[in-house]
């Protein structure tokens, strides 16, 4: 039987480091540390293996299908699929950055929905029988939600939109936003939100997809969000701690073999958010 394996992205620092950290201590199995910079990972892998942990590198670049391509060839071949996924990649612009806001939106589009998405396109079809997905997203998905206007709003929260309606809306937004008619069109002025908000919605359409199609895999899918911590992209303002961030990724990480759920949900601080 092959041995089991965990995955997490954009883990060389920050709350990937800590879900990296804590699935050495608690998880069965390897856990593979991965970032798109090699010499950061080594780096991030090394100050592990000091405390004497035993994490795994493979270099990730989550924007390069081809890298991602790489890593799920690599799994396939030496693991025979993957059992713990945490999608934990991502961007976001500081807020006195001057970059115009349409091109902000496009760039952390870009990675935090559509690159996060080639990752559950390449590795769903990867996840091992009882495995779990955890993708990271964020309370400012959930603000950007309430700030759409109803209609969008009411298209977010459907439980039949479609993986290609939902991409349609991201463009849109982008879009919308290049052409600085965003707010006109029912949308929120925060990029990295809408991102987000987008990765949530996918993450309820993946789990829905799982249910239907393997049921019986028990595979269990999620959003979460990981609060505001201390980390380079929340900045040292945060009342949280990076490792604080990492508890409920991990906890839906490592949801035992029996468990129900949760599944298609959006979670936060280990509980189960409205949406």
């Amino acid at each position: 039987m092959a041995r089991r394996v965990a995955v997490v992205s954009g883990s060389n620092k920050g709350i990937g480091l800590e879900v990296v950290r804590a699935l050495c201590r608690h998880f069965d199995g390897d856990v593979f540390l991965t970032a798109r910079d090699t010499d950061r990972g080594q780096q991030a892998l090394q100050k592990l293996q000091e405390e004497q942990l035993k994490p795994l590198f493979h270099q990730l670049d989550i924007g390069d299908i081809e890298s991602i391509r790489k890593l799920r060839a690599f799994m396939l071949q030496k693991y025979g699929g993957i059992d713990v996924l945490v999608n934990n990649a991502g961007i976001a612009f500081k807020v006195a950055d001057t970059t115009p806001f349409g091109t902000q939106a496009e760039v952390t589009m870009a990675t935090n929905f559509f690159a996060t998405r080639d990752m559950c396109t390449e590795l769903l079809t990867l996840i091992k029988p009882h495995g779990r997905v955890v993708n990271v997203s964020s309370m400012c998905g959930a603000s950007a939600l309430l700030n759409c206007s109803p209609e969008l709003q009411k298209k977010f929260r459907s439980t039949s939109i479609t993986e290609d309606e939902l991409v349609e809306l991201m463009r849109k937004f982008v879009n919308d936003a290049k052409n600085g008619v965003h707010t006109q069109q029912g949308w929120p002025s925060s990029a990295y939100g809408v991102t987000k908000l987008g990765l949530t919605v996918l993450s309820m359409i993946h789990a829905r997809r799982l249910s239907k199609e393997r049921a019986a895999d028990k595979i269990l899918l999620n959003a979460c969000c990981p609060g505001w911590v201390k980390t380079d992209m929340a900045g040292p303002n945060a009342p949280g701690t990076a490792e604080e961030g990492a508890v409920t990724p991990v906890y839906l990480a490592l949801l035992p073999e029996g468990a129900e759920g949760p599944h298609g949900q959006y979670v936060s601080a280990k509980t189960v958010q409205p949406w």
